[in-house]
């Protein structure tokens, strides 16, 4: 679910890989791991991806119902 709620919420918002990990301070290469589910993910990064998409942490691991 988090892989494709970020990459939703990225199209979403018109944003690359790049900028996404821009604006959560992440590089991008990490950001492009967790989309394709080949990195875990800590606690502290998932909420900094989070705020940089403005949406609460439990937002990020919910379906989506689509």
């Amino acid at each position: 679910m988090l892989a494709a709620n970020m990459i939703r919420l990225r199209r979403e918002r018109g944003w690359s890989q790049e900028a996404l990990a821009f604006e959560c301070g992440l590089h991008r290469t990490f950001v492009a791991h967790c989309e394709r589910q080949v990195r875990n993910i800590s606690l502290d990064n998932l909420e900094r991806i989070a705020n940089a998409f403005g949406v609460p942490v439990y937002a990020l691991l919910m379906p989506t119902g689509s």
